[in-house]
């Protein structure tokens, strides 16, 4: 065992854990933080996903001991008390339906949207393609994204978030 230093959803920890332990344990059993989730152990499924400095990475094969900078959970997405946009719209488009895969792709869409503020359809679809949904509600993942893009650039978007037709891709 070795301790171990981690800054989660803002909180520094020190931890006393054998170094090679993957970093979903060390969050959800020595944490008891619950978002990210067990689901495939190799990196294919997604809904391990959390961010690390921004970037969404898999917790399932991530060994603690390279689990460096700013870790980000589903729990600690929420900002000053209020839901992250990606969540926001999640709600409003309905996109869960089991809820097994949301961890993976809330935080999959809020790291593709921060480097990607305005992406079209095809980069939404190519972002968010390595996060399974056993469900099979892609279309409404497409596009609660599509809507947080649309919300998070001051576009007027329709009932289902779409931008407001103007007849421009870019509005799209």
């Amino acid at each position: 065992m070795n301790e171990i230093t981690l800054r989660v959803n803002g909180e520094t920890h020190s931890l006393d854990v054998d170094p090679s332990t993957p970093l979903l344990y060390v969050l959800r059993n020595d944490l008891g933080l619950r978002g990210p989730r067990f689901g495939c152990g190799v990196a294919q499924c997604g809904t391990c996903t959390v961010l690390m400095d921004g970037r969404a990475v898999r917790s399932c094969i991530l060994p603690v001991s390279r689990s460096t900078g700013e870790i980000r959970t589903l729990e600690g997405l929420p900002e000053d008390g209020e839901l992250h946009p990606v969540q926001q719209a999640w709600i409003a488009e309905q996109a869960p339906q089991c809820g097994f895969c949301q961890n993976g792709q809330i935080l999959t869409a809020a790291a593709l949207l921060d480097s990607n503020p305005n992406p079209t359809d095809e980069e939404i679809r190519d972002g968010m393609d390595r996060v399974l949904c056993r469900c099979m509600t892609y279309y409404r993942i497409q596009a609660a994204v599509r809507r947080t893009a649309n919300a998070m650039a001051g576009r007027e978007t329709d009932e289902r978030g779409a931008a407001a037709v103007s007849g421009r891709e870019d509005d799209r």
